[in-house]
Parts: structure tokens; C-alpha cells; sequence
């Protein structure tokens, strides 16, 4: 699609100081514009060019890759363009996929890419017509360069500074050309990072870093089991603790208000608080497991049905068949959860990182009482976020904290608080079925999926027909020629804890089992997994080109050091994102696993930078490695038992191998890159496991389960 209409952008006008002000509107559905205003670039009569951002920035790379789809179609550099967060506002700052103002899903590059070129186009056509009417020429004889306008044959040059009145004063074009890919100058080139240097340097403000005149810190204790109330505390034991000036206690949680951490964290270990549990006080994971395992037995909702599986199953020459279980996963953000908060009589200011803003500002109006306009929320870089700060609990916590102190507090949770208060990545139950006939191809596929429904309570409207997209995602979009498919989901919620999105969620399960259970075919057929899995790809050249690349790249077949195994494993979901993982390890007589080398190769459609889509697949990758190695967060008592680092294991440097990265380029509309890294990790691992022990794992997490 190269051209856009009058109908399908957007608005302008004269933005303060005299400047050009374009916000551009956009639609869900592919490539075509829906009509809900998106986000906003401004251009001073100084010439300085501000992109407010309504994505955040959580080291992905949003900060640079979105300028670069500006800069490219706007022609000036990227040294040029200046980057302000987005204030709270589903209207206008409404990811085109989620129809509402959030960054996650791997959607950023993928939704926004074409709206941000066209936005950059449209500004870039207004310039040159007002250099053009200015200078009384043909504007098909200017061309635009470095934030100026030139004229060819006479070399006069204007700057979009002394142009961006006349701009705004124009309409807006029917039509804007974007550029064709072969004349791109920065789309698909390693471009630098624009928030490198003040993440060096320390200039980069984080919501942990907020300082405000007057703030004090607390630090909260929230009921150790979902559901408990406070029952008592010893609030004259904490009082007595130098600088600490006040107590807050509500239904469930207790905050100790101080001058500082230290003082607010001493209080709040003298407080010895009583919990009464509530009705959870005696859950345990082997319960959670029990129900699931029930509910397995029982049909599911069909979320994708070719043919009649069960009986083709049934005549099958092998039938093979397993139980698959992913446990509950926390997210261990490197900077802790944290939310600053000031609650006046007439208004709200909240500061914090958050990747769903206008969420953070409705629950803060929501505890306040106060009108949605008298709530502002500042947002900052975030430390991670992993689809952690997808939720706002922390934000209404602070503010129901926030109610009860004069003045600006920050409230910044320990690691303890965060890892046994998360939203859990769900207990995932999958069982398995396939038919192979007598060459030992597969003629059959049968997959439920036990678990429940994030979208049901995150976004409802997403929830349709009693399936979960993201629950289902990867397992619907089987990849492999099998003529007789079917996907059926169960709901069953976990109300023992809080559930919700983990760095893929999903697919990080499904691909685990999918890509298990095509090894444990190929192996009943006596085949190299490599070899059948290509087999299977006919009919998706995209992923077999991949599968191949990564195979060739690894050095497939090639003889191993002795103890080492080599698994593989292919990813594809609604990210419309191919990656293939080849991992090399090896297992220790303890059941110690050391990862060696992996290799990924990637289809992600067209690269914006490829640079940035590497460092998200090596990230993905360490932070896949520890999640399927020692990753898993159990329940006693209704308690989390994990606290810390100690027990909440993640992959070290000294442990993480050479990861290579191999991008396959092409044309194809850009994939989500943020998560397939993750996702694919974990069956490659299982894979290898097995190449190299004989041991077939279906049990996460990898490490528990050899020292079963």
C-alpha cells in the first residue's frame, strides 16, 4: 500500500508557538486506517521535531526504532528528532492492535509501522508544498533533506522551521507517496540506540528514580495469601524506628512511611504483622495441580478443528500420547516494583513506569473519587516490564497508600514483596495426542489445553465463544502438514493467585509442548527431528527457510563433543514472526545443566533495525534460558515459597552461552520480535536434554525435573 487519502489520515494544525502539529489515526485492521487518533508529531518554528511516544520504553528498542520510521519518510536524522512520553489517553495514543493505549504483545513495530511512515510522509509533503508556494515552483522540483527543503535548480534551501506555519496553514494532502524500500536510508540499517547514552550516563530517569520536595518512601507487606486480611501489628515497635513518621494499614496490606527505605523497611520488620489467610490458607500446588489434571479429562472448547482427528487417531498405525505441565512463572523485573504518589483535595499526580498508562490513570481516579482530568500520570522509562507492568495493581495500591500521607510518597516494593505478591504467568496442563501411520508420518494431532483466561479479565471483549487467543496462541497456528488437527481450550482459573502476561504467555507453553511432542514423533519414527520437522514444512516455506537456515548455521548432524545433545525448535504464532532455535548443551552427573551455544534463525518480516531485533532475541534467549532451566514460583499453605534471587533463579553471565542471531530478509509487512526469543527457548532445551541424556522431559521446570 503506497498512498493514503484525505479520509484515511488524519488532522493538523497550528500547534503553540506557530508550529506544524499532525496526529494521524489508524486501524486494526491490516494496513488500512480505523479512524482513532494514535499519537502526534510536532515541528517547531525552531525546526526541532518532537515525536510524543504512546509506546513506552522498557529496553526493547521503542525509543529508536519508532523515530527511524519518522525519520525515514519525514527525510531529516535521527540526532533530529526529540522524544517526550505520552501523557494517558486511549483515544488518541490507542495501539492499533489492542484498540487502547498499551505496549506489549511484540505489537509495536507490527502495528505501528506503516501508520508512523504515513505520518512522517504527510509532514514531509506539507513542507515542501509551502516551500513550493513560497518560492512559486513546481513542488515535484524540491526534494527534502536533513529537516530542509531544497530546490533542485536553484539550490535555495528552507529549513522545516521557517516552514512549519506556512505547513500548517495548508490542507492536507488526498494523497501521500511512502518511499519505496530500495530508497530507504535508515529502515533496515544498525542504526545507534537513542537512549544508550543516558542509560550510561545516568541520565535516564526511571520511575524508581523520581525525587520530589517533601517525599517520603514506603515499603508495603501485603497478606502472604490471596484473600488474607490483616488481623493485628505492633505499630509502637515500628513508630520507635528513627525516621519513621507514619503507619498505613488497610484490609490487606500494611505500609510503613519513613524519611528513607532503610527506616520505612526496619519499621516495617518490627510491625510483626498477624495475618488471617482466609479461605487459601491450606492451598498448595499439588491441589492447583489436582484440579487441572480434572478438568483436563473433560472436553474443551475447539479453537481449531481439520478433519476428524479422533478417528484417524484411533486407526492410526502408532498412537502415541503425553500429559504436558508448565508451572506458575514470576517476572523478577530488574527495577522493583515502584509507584510515586500525590493525593490533594483537587487532584492527583501519580509517576511511575507503566505499559498500559491510561489504565494507571483510570484506577488512580477511580480510588481518588476525583474526575479522570484532575489525575495526572507521569510516565518513565521502565526497568522491564515483561508484561508485569501490563497490570496496574501496584499503581492502585500506592494511591489507596497516597490517601492516608500528606504530601508525595513513594512506595517501592522489596524483592520479596514482588516475587511472592506477582501476576503469575498461569500453571499451564496440555494434553497430547498423535496418530502416525505405517511410514511414520504424522495423519493426526490432538491438543487441550488446560488453563485460564487472562483476556477474560485484562480485556473481556477479546474473550469470544469461550476461547482465549493468547492462551491458544502458537497452538492454533501449527505450522506442520497434518491432515487431521484439533485444538481444544478449557478454561480453569487459579484463584489462589494472580495470574497474567509473561513475556509470551501462551506460546512460551504451547511452543514447549508442541515442539516436544514433534520430537517424540520423530522419534517413534526413527527420523532426525531436523528432517522431520522439514518434511512436515512443505506447505509453509517461510518456516522451513528458516528451519534450514538454522540447522545449516548450527552445524546440524555434525558430531558433538561427548555428553553434549543438540535440540531444536520451531516458533510461530500470531506474531507472524518465524524463529528457529538449535540449542547445545550438556547435562552433569548431578543433573546441572550447562548451555553451550545457541543459534537462532529469524523471519520477522521487514527489519526496521536489525541490530535491535538481535539484542531482543539474545535478551528473550537469557531470559527464556532461566525460566525453562529453574523457573517456577510453588505454592504451600497457600504461600509463595520463593523469595528472592536465591530461590527465584536466572540465568548469570558466566553462565550464558554465545548466542548467534541470523535475520532472514525480506519484503514481507513486519512480526513482533519481543517475545519469540522467549518462547522458542524452552523446547530447544528439552530437545537437546534428551538428545543428550535419553531423558524426556514434560515437566517445567527442565533442571527439577532431571534431579527428580
Amino acid at each position: 500500500m503506497d498512498r493514503v487519502s484525505r479520509r484515511e489520515f488524519l488532522i493538523a494544525g497550528a500547534a503553540a508557538g506557530g508550529g506544524l502539529l499532525l496526529g494521524w489515526r489508524i486501524d486494526a485492521r491490516p494496513l488500512s486506517p480505523v479512524f482513532a487518533p494514535n499519537a502526534f508529531i510536532r515541528i517547531g518554528t525552531d525546526g526541532r521535531v518532537t515525536m510524543i511516544m504512546g509506546q513506552v520504553e522498557m529496553g526493547q528498542g521503542m525509543y529508536t526504532a519508532m523515530p527511524m520510521l519518522l525519520a525515514e519518510e519525514l527525510e531529516v536524522g535521527l540526532d533530529q528528532v526529540r522524544l517526550e512520553h505520552a501523557p494517558p489517553d486511549d483515544k488518541l495514543y490507542a495501539n492499533p492492535i489492542f484498540h487502547f493505549q498499551a505496549t506489549g504483545g511484540s505489537t509495536s513495530v507490527k502495528g505501528l509501522y506503516e501508520p508512523m511512515r504515513r505520518a512522517g510522509a504527510t509532514a514531509r509533503t506539507m513542507l515542501m508544498a509551502a516551500a513550493a508556494k513560497r518560492w512559486n515552483v513546481d513542488p515535484a522540483s524540491c526534494r527534502a533533506e536533513r529537516g530542509a527543503v531544497i530546490h533542485t535548480p536553484s539550490h535555495r534551501r528552507l529549513s522545516y522551521g521557517a516552514l512549519a506555519a506556512a505547513a500548517a496553514a495548508l490542507p492536507i494532502p488526498d494523497n501521500v507517496v511512502l518511499k519505496r524500500p530500495e530508497d530507504f536510508k535508515l529502515i533496515g540499517t544498525p542504526a545507534k540506540r537513542l537512549d544508550t547514552p543516558d542509560k550510561v550516563n545516568g541520565r535516564a530517569q526511571f520511575g524508581i528514580d523520581v525525587r520530589l520536595p517533601g517525599m517520603k518512601i514506603a515499603t508495603v507487606a501485603a497478606s502472604p495469601v490471596l484473600g488474607g486480611t490483616v488481623a493485628g501489628l505492633d505499630a509502637a515497635k515500628a513508630m520507635a524506628i528513627a525516621g519513621v513518621r507514619q503507619i498505613v494499614k488497610l484490609d490487606d496490606v500494611v505500609a510503613v512511611v519513613a524519611d528513607h527505605m532503610w527506616a520505612a523497611k526496619q519499621g516495617l520488620a518490627a510491625l510483626a504483622i498477624r495475618w488471617d489467610d482466609g479461605p487459601n490458607a491450606k492451598v498448595s500446588t499439588a491441589d492447583v495441580v489436582r484440579e487441572l489434571d480434572a478438568a483436563s479429562q473433560q472436553p474443551g472448547v475447539v479453537g481449531r478443528k481439520e478433519g476428524d482427528a479422533a478417528a484417524a487417531i484411533a486407526g492410526a498405525t502408532v498412537k502415541l500420547d503425553a500429559v504436558y505441565q508448565a508451572p506458575f512463572l514470576a517476572h523478577t523485573t530488574m527495577e522493583p516494583i515502584n509507584c510515586t504518589v500525590h493525593v490533594r483535595p483537587d487532584g492527583c499526580e501519580v509517576w511511575t513506569g507503566s505499559q498500559v498508562l491510561a489504565r494507571a490513570q483510570a484506577t488512580a481516579a477511580q480510588v481518588t473519587g476525583l474526575p479522570l482530568e484532575k489525575v495526572v500520570v507521569h510516565n518513565h522509562l521502565l526497568g522491564g516490564g515483561f508484561g508485569r507492568r501490563l497490570e496496574v495493581d501496584y499503581v492502585t495500591q500506592a494511591v489507596r497508600i497516597a490517601k492516608q500521607v500528606d504530601g508525595p510518597v513513594k512506595v517501592v516494593w522489596s524483592r520479596e514483596e514482588d516475587v511472592q505478591h506477582d501476576v503469575y504467568r498461569p500453571y499451564y496442563y496440555d494434553r497430547m495426542a498423535a496418530g502416525l501411520d505405517a511410514h511414520g508420518k504424522p495423519i493426526a494431532w490432538t491438543h487441550r489445553l488446560v488453563g485460564p483466561s487472562i483476556l477474560a479479565r485484562w480485556a473481556p471483549p477479546a474473550f469470544r465463544n469461550g476461547l482465549d487467543g493468547d492462551a491458544l496462541d502458537g497452538a492454533v497456528h501449527l505450522q506442520y502438514d497434518i491432515p487431521a488437527i484439533q485444538v481444544e481450550y478449557v478454561r480453569h482459573e487459579e484463584p489462589v493467585v494472580n495470574t497474567g502476561f509473561w513475556r509470551g504467555v501462551g506460546v512460551t507453553h504451547n511452543t514447549f509442548v508442541i515442539e516436544s511432542f514433534i520430537d517424540e514423533l520423530a522419534l517413534a519414527a526413527k527420523a532426525d527431528p531436523f528432517e522431520y520437522r522439514r518434511a512436515l514444512l512443505a506447505k509453509s516455506p517461510r518456516a522451513r527457510t528458516v528451519l534450514e537456515l538454522a540447522a545449516q548455521q548450527a552445524g546440524w548432524g555434525e558430531t558433538l563433543p561427548a555428553g553434549r545433545g543438540r535440540g531444536i525448535a520451531l516458533m510461530y504464532s500470531g506474531w507472524d514472526t518465524y524463529v528457529v532455535q538449535v540449542a547445545e548443551l550438556s547435562v552433569s552427573e548431578s543433573g546441572e545443566v550447562r548451555v553451550h551455544r545457541i543459534v537462532c534463525a529469524v523471519d520477522c518480516g521487514t527489519v526496521v533495525n536489525p541490530d535491535i531485533v538481535k539484542a531482543q532475541i539474545e535478551g528473550g534467549v537469557i531470559f527464556g534460558i532461566g525460566g525453562a532451566l529453574w523457573g517456577e514460583v510453588t505454592l504451600k499453605n497457600g504461600r509463595v515459597e520463593q523469595s528472592n534471587f536465591h530461590d527465584v533463579r536466572v540465568l548469570r553471565m558466566n553462565e550464558t552461552p554465545p548466542i548467534e542471531v541470523h535475520l532472514v530478509r525480506n519484503l514481507e509487512p513486519p512480526g513482533g520480535i519481543g517475545e519469540p526469543g522467549t518462547a522458542v527457548t524452552a523446547p530447544a532445551l528439552a530437545n537437546a536434554i534428551f538428545a543428550a541424556t535419553g531423558k524426556r522431559i514434560r515437566k517445567l521446570p527442565l533442571v527439577s525435573a532431571l534431579k527428580a
